[in-house]
């Protein structure tokens, strides 16, 4: 965690790399920060291609008419709009009776609705209503609603399954797998109204204004489109430092390599800026869990950035965008109050800067409510159903873009030509997927002490220094009848979530972790391999998986920072004089499981892996929303990986193990997969090693039993590719 910290830290002094500003002109500047707005729109997701919008469409019936609301200046209409097909926006649009002074999007706050911002509903302070209020004044306002954070309807129909996860987060966690998020799902909805504004008035000059998580969305919106002219973003801007203690739903793979909020205010520049310090939503963790609905969201907060901290940000902001610096301003409260979101002063500022200034702006009247009895619940479940839905296709297509992009490119057709091709696949899977530390920056400087003997081997407790405040450890079991000068293979065995060394050790069946491990690196140890059983940094609740929150926005992972450190353990143990090198293998379960897929593939001096109670069609069980024991249903956020949908499952991490041999251990029982899940997968290794022309070196195991460790074929497999004589104990 100090590592961590200290890396995000690091990273704002970092970002500089990524910028080749030219202030020249408004024009070159533009031009110069292009390549960093498309960066932007890669990391929120925000990458589909939108449907042309047309018309918005008036939605109503028979007994809801479309129009919901009136003064003597505008009217209100309930309408939607084309995003993606099956998606839309929907929301309010007023419409003015008179000239058209400025087009705005204006975005609430996720748990507030479009009639709230509208005077149509209680629930926002009338001088903080500033959709009609802008309207009022003569401007043509969208406001479109926003996922909530209420949990209604996150779960399965046709499993009978809920959770507590926010809306936002219920989407998220299917849609970043795939590489989209929230974020960028919300800001093509803010983007499509832009493309309709420049369709039916393109004349006239178009601004974005929100509150809370509507500021982010209008924030980024206009970050990503120069058609926006002026953007008000209340209750939301501030350092990104901390975007890890956040809900969820505002993780962002990558995000601070190159941008906080004052680089994102920098993709505005020279455009308007006008950030106002106001009350953030006060979210204190997503909603308890309820009527049997499983508590498995993640822990985050939003609360009201300090002003200080604010003011440090802009002062940032204006002096990387130099000259053009003159847009951005930032509404303070005067001393002693509080700035209501939507205050005068960032209204008119907001006005003057697309063209349509106001020496005073009042409220206006409020408007006719004529809807009765309107329940907004409908609308929010279109909206939560049509971007599941929406994500849930993309699901269901990634594998052909995965057979595109990986499959469909391999012309090896023996051994030897993969182990050229497979490198460019490597690194695009380390780089870009699990995300790449730089090597170990301290010398190992092992520790050893002894921790227990038998009359076959001695263990010993190493510990190797790694980075600073990062070490790796595990332990060490030594065989007592190694002859002087031999070298001996060794089997890495690693544990699942949870777990320590001593629980692949232990043969006492009463141990906790004897009903999964079995002792099975006793067990090696006692036929003769070598064995060390490491220790991954994945156990501890919340504590590890904060770990993987602050790695995300860096662009990197906890594997990060687990293949750093196994890498130090390959270099330890490749230099004692009773290893072979050459001969060093992987052997994990559950999550060791997924250590399993993922270390091979990337540290090649592991000369084999076999991955045990974990092997899946793994993309689905993430975020597919049929599957039981599917983690949309389970306490695990961390287990999210950007993007694997379109680029490595384990099919394509077991072909980057290729051509070294390659094995899975599958029992019946295992409620992490069902057989045919893992099957489905697994041919598509074994086709790949048939291919090859090395068939006899992957192998898979059914069992009856649950989610533990076999030892059979297995052990045998090791034998045989380790090239180590059986004996039993």
């Amino acid at each position: 965690e100090k590592f961590l910290d200290r890396e995000l830290e690091a990273s704002v002094s970092g970002r500089a790399q990524f910028w080749k500003r030219d202030f020249a002109s408004p024009e070159a500047y533009e031009k110069s920060i292009a390549p960093n707005r498309e960066r932007l729109r890669k990391i929120i997701g925000a990458v589909d291609a939108r449907v042309p919008v047309k018309e918005l469409e008036f939605v109503g019936g028979t007994s809801t008419p479309s129009k919901v609301g009136e003064t003597e200046s505008y009217a209100i209409h309930a309408v939607r709009w084309p995003v993606f097909e099956g998606v839309f926006g929907e929301g309010l649009l007023l419409e003015p009776k008179g000239e058209v002074a400025a087009n705005v999007i204006a975005l609430a706050d996720a748990d507030q609705t479009p009639e709230q911002l509208c005077g149509l509903a209680a629930g926002v302070a009338p001088e903080s209503q500033f959709a009609r209020r802008l309207a009022a004044h003569g401007c043509r306002v969208l406001v479109p609603m926003l996922l909530s954070r209420d949990d209604t309807f996150s779960g399965s129909r046709a499993l009978d399954r809920w959770t507590n996860l926010p809306h936002r987060e219920w989407i998220w966690r299917m849609a970043y797998e795939l590489g989209r998020t929230t974020t960028g799902y919300e800001v093509q909805k803010i983007l499509a109204g832009v493309d309709w504004f420049a369709n039916r008035t393109p004349d006239v000059k178009v601004g974005v204004a929100g509150h809370g998580e509507g500021a982010l969305i209008a924030f980024h919106a206009a970050a990503l489109d120069p058609r926006i002219h002026a953007t008000l973003v209340s209750g939301y801007f501030d350092s990104r430092q901390r975007v890890w203690s956040e809900p969820a739903y505002r993780n962002v793979f990558g995000l601070l390599r190159e941008f906080g909020d004052a680089e994102i205010a920098s993709l505005i520049a020279p455009r308007a800026l006008i950030i106002e310090h106001s009350p953030a939503p006060q979210v204190d963790g997503p909603p308890p869990a309820r009527d049997n609905r499983r508590a498995c969201a993640a822990p985050g907060k939003i609360i009201t950035p300090e002003l200080a901290s604010v003011e440090v940000e802009v002062a940032r902001a204006k002096s990387l965008v130099g000259r053009f610096g003159i847009s951005i301003q930032l509404i303070r409260s005067p001393a002693g109050l509080t700035t209501r979101p939507g205050s005068d002063r960032a209204l008119l500022a907001f006005l003057k800067a697309l063209e349509a200034p106001a020496a005073k702006l009042p409220l206006g009247p409020v408007p006719a409510n004529l809807r009765k009895d309107f329940d907004p619940i409908e609308r929010q479940h279109r909206q939560v159903t049509e971007l599941e839905d929406f994500t849930q296709d993309l699901l269901h297509g990634c594998e052909r873009t995965r057979a595109a992009n990986f499959w469909n490119t391999i012309k090896a057709t023996d051994a030897e030509s993969w182990t050229k091709l497979a490198p460019q696949f490597r690194q695009q899977s380390w780089e870009q997927v699990l995300g790449k530390f730089p090597a170990a920056s301290l010398t190992a400087n092992p520790r050893t002490r002894k921790l227990q003997e038998t009359d076959r081997w001695t263990s010993y407790d190493v510990v190797l220094d790694v980075w600073p405040d990062v070490f790796a450890w595990g332990a060490l079991l030594l065989p007592k009848d190694i002859k002087p000068g031999e070298r001996r293979p060794v089997v890495v065995c690693q544990h699942g979530a949870g777990g320590l060394p001593e629980d692949t050790i232990t043969d006492d069946p009463s141990a906790p972790g004897y009903h999964y491990y079995k002792a099975f690196a006793a067990r090696l140890a006692d036929r003769g391999f070598i064995v060390f059983a490491p220790h991954n940094p994945y156990r501890g609740g919340d504590s590890f998986r904060v770990l993987q929150r602050k790695a995300n926005p860096l662009g990197k992972s906890l594997f990060s920072v687990i293949l750093a450190q196994h890498d130090r353990i390959l270099d330890w143990l490749s230099a004692q004089p009773f290893v072979d090198p050459q001969r060093i293998g992987f052997y994990g379960l559950s999550y060791g499981g997924k250590s399993a897929m993922r270390l091979p593939a990337l540290l090649d001096r592991y000369c084999l892996s076999i991955c045990s109670g974990d092997f899946n069609e793994w993309v689905r069980k993430n975020a597919g929303t049929d599957y039981p024991n599917g983690y949309l249903f389970t306490g695990e956020y961390e287990i999210y990986e950007w993007n694997l949908g379109h680029t490595f499952s384990y099919a394509e991490m077991a072909a980057l193990i290729a051509p070294r041999p390659f094995m899975v251990e599958k029992g019946h029982a295992d409620g992490v997969a069902t057989d045919e899940w893992t099957g489905y997968e697994y041919e598509r290794v074994r086709r790949l090693y048939d291919r090859l022309g090395i068939g006899d070196r992957t192998e898979i195991e059914y069992f009856n039993g649950p989610h533990t460790i076999n030892g059979k074929g297995s052990f045998e497999f090791l034998h045989k590719h380790l090239n180590w004589p059986k004996t039993e104990p």
